[in-house]
Order: structure tokens, then sequence, then C-alpha cells
């Protein structure tokens, strides 16, 4: 079962999210594991050249010619990336109540009809089924009681992923790192034992 790390950790070693992936790996210590850093490997905007690629190629069954195949490649090697993985884990903070646009770019390269979901007797199917994604997340803010409507990071990672079919979704927060800073190590902790329960679960 391999496993595909998509990390946005802009602040590197002094990240808060990076304690959760690590307390992740160190207990799940995948035998096959690949990461991709969107800090350095940014994925693409889709621009009018690609996204005509993609709608005549996907959607229409068009075969594309030598300058839409290039416009669409990287996307297409992130596609590829993405399939093989069996267990998918997305480390990023929260930024302005959401995901950091490389977060939400990468979803736009990646969730390509007849790749990741398809159209199926008139309905959206996700065509990901037998695996498992974990988004770990720290944010500044609390997100709670009448705040929880300002979260808008969570859903969304956890609609994007069961839009495609995964097996099991499962979101690790700690939250109110900034708010909370007498609290932050005890939030952290928390949030780590339950990266490493899961990676216990997952990988035994």
């Amino acid at each position: 079962m391999k496993t595909l790390v998509v990390k946005y950790l802009p602040r590197g070693e002094a990240s808060n999210t990076k304690r959760l992936l690590d307390a992740f790996l160190q207990q799940a210590r995948p035998a096959q594991l690949e990461t991709l850093d969107l800090t350095i490997y940014q994925p693409e905007f889709f621009g009018p050249e690609s996204l005509g690629a993609y709608i005549h190629r996907n959607y229409f069954g068009q075969a594309l010619t030598p300058s839409e195949a290039e416009s669409i490649a990287s996307m297409d090697r992130m596609v590829k990336q993405f399939k093989s993985a069996g267990v998918v884990v997305m480390a990023t903070p929260m930024f302005n109540f959401s995901v950091p646009g490389a977060i939400k770019t990468y979803f736009d390269c990646i969730m390509m009809k007849d790749e990741t979901w398809e159209i199926r007797d008139g309905a959206y199917a996700g065509l990901m089924q037998g695996r498992r994604a974990v988004a770990l997340v720290t944010t500044g803010g609390i997100y709670e009681g009448m705040w929880a409507s300002y979260d808008l990071a969570t859903p969304l990672l956890k609609t994007e992923f069961d839009f495609m079919g995964f097996d099991e979704v499962q979101i690790i927060m700690a939250q109110g790192l900034n708010a909370r800073p007498a609290e932050a190590p005890d939030i952290l902790a928390r949030a780590e034992e339950q990266a490493r329960a899961l990676a216990k679960r997952w990988y035994g």
C-alpha cells in the first residue's frame, strides 16, 4: 500500500502542521512513501489552452495536439501519482478561513473527469474506491460555536475526497494555536496523539 504525502508547509521546520505529519508518519512507517511538496512543485492553474485541452479530451474524447498535450502534462503527472496511492495524507495550515491556494489548485489538477471521478447513469461517481485519506490541519483561530461556519477548510477537504470516492476520510485539526497560546502545547499534543492513533489503526 503506497502512501502519498501532499504537503504545503511554507514555515518548514517551524510548522505546527509538520508536527502532526511527523507524528502520523513515525507511527505509520509506510513501506512505500512518496512526498509531494507543494512549496516546491507548485500545481498549475488552468489557462485557456490547458482548460480547453481538458474539456476536449475528458469530456468529448478528442485527441490532443502536441501543444495541448504539453499544456496539461504536469496535471496528468499529478493525477497519475495521486491514483497510484492507497493512502493520501494531506498536511496544510488554514489560511484566511480556508485551504491555501496551492492546496485548492492541487485539487483542481487532480479532480479530472474519468480519472478520479466520472458521470455514471446521469450522476457523479468517484473512482478512488479502496483508498483512505487524512487531512492534517492547524489553525491560529478557534472555529467552534458561532465561529464554526468560518471554517471553510475542513468541509472543503472532506468534500473533495468524498466526491472522489475514498472509502474513509479523516480530518485531524489542531485549532486555536494563536488564540490560545498558553494551551497550544496541549492542543498540539492531543492532535499528535490522534494522528498516531489513526496511523496505528490503518497500518497496524
